[in-house]
């Protein structure tokens, strides 16, 4: 995928952002967030003028500054797109300054979706019809219920929802197919058949409404081109917000969230269940394309509810968890 047709870049820098975008994406990178960073960082040039493509330190400085509607991870995502595009430009010969995060990142420590959590933050999305009366609003309204609902039943990263394509969508035999998503990596999902049935019943809907047989399983309001993940994170945030449990939440959640929430419940099952773990894990590890059972565990560690269910059955003496690196 080369870069996304509706954007066009306009400063000086702007074959540099496209190439290094393209780059990317051949290396098996998705870029879909950095491009965006990319196009404001674009704008940014532009208004302020720059005429040379040698960037330097003086001109990057009010770029790298933590902005008061953003986080310290927000800030960096900003920074490291731009310092990534740097050092594209200085494998091709050209002197430009690459700026670092100086800052500090606390550990972000997961929001595990209780069940009641999960029925008020579903209650909201399905309740939800939009005042506007267009027919993109109320079809953007049927995707949210599914799209949420398959991130969380199939522990799905938001990036791998947002970019599933119709022909990776298998409705007879209730399959997904991830095709390149992070670190270049296939997998294939099966769905349950509630969800596969619920899906079946969205996909004649869009058909419906779109009088055509879409590319994408969630298109966006451009229907050429996929949702977007950072439209998603906002819609997210929306329907959480109206939920009784954001105003006394402490650890606001994303929609990252509903996979660690799918990840812990599947464990927590298995270890309810008196099943084997380290039979059992490899299979999990496999489903939630993770590179390595290192980071399936990872998400073990950081979740209190599986500690308790390990003590709840007595059986920690039999359970051997061994120590991980931090993923994201």
């Amino acid at each position: 995928m080369a870069v996304t047709p509706e954007i066009e870049f306009s400063s000086v820098l702007s074959p540099y952002i496209e190439g290094h975008i393209k780059e990317k994406r051949a290396l098996g990178f998705d870029y879909r967030t950095e491009e965006m960073i990319l196009l404001r960082f674009d704008l940014y040039c532009v208004e302020r003028k720059l005429t040379s493509v040698n960037v330097t330190k003086s001109f990057l400085d009010d770029w790298c500054v933590q902005l008061d509607t953003e986080g310290p991870r927000n800030q960096r995502k900003r920074i490291d797109a731009v310092r990534h595009l740097m050092l594209y430009m200085i494998s091709l010969g050209i002197e430009v300054y690459v700026p670092k995060f100086t800052g500090h990142l606390d550990t972000v420590v997961p929001h595990i979706f209780t069940e009641s959590e999960l029925q008020a933050f579903f209650d909201e999305v399905d309740s939800y019809n939009p005042d506007e009366n267009h027919p993109i609003y109320k079809r953007m309204a049927a995707e949210y219920k599914v799209l949420f609902r398959m991130i969380y039943c199939c522990g799905l990263r938001n990036s791998e929802g947002c970019s599933l394509a119709v022909e990776n969508v298998n409705l007879k035999n209730g399959t997904l197919d991830i095709l390149g998503s992070k670190r270049n990596k296939d997998r294939r999902v099966y769905m349950a058949e509630d969800l596969t049935k619920l899906c079946g019943e969205y996909y004649e809907y869009l058909c419906d409404s779109l009088h055509a047989y879409p590319q994408w399983f969630f298109p966006g309001k451009n229907t050429k081109n996929p949702l977007k993940n950072m439209n998603l994170d906002a819609v997210f945030s929306r329907f959480w917000n109206q939920t009784s449990y954001a105003a006394t939440c402490n650890n606001k959640p994303t929609v990252h969230d509903l996979r660690f929430t799918f990840i812990t419940n599947r464990i927590n099952c298995w270890v309810s269940q008196g099943l084997n773990l380290e039979v059992m894990m490899p299979y999990l590890e496999k489903y939630v394309g993770h590179k390595s059972l290192r980071e399936t565990y990872y998400y073990y560690h950081n979740t209190e509810q599986l500690y308790k269910s390990i003590q709840d059955i007595g059986k920690t003496s039999e359970l051997c968890i061994p120590e991980v690196k931090k993923y994201e």
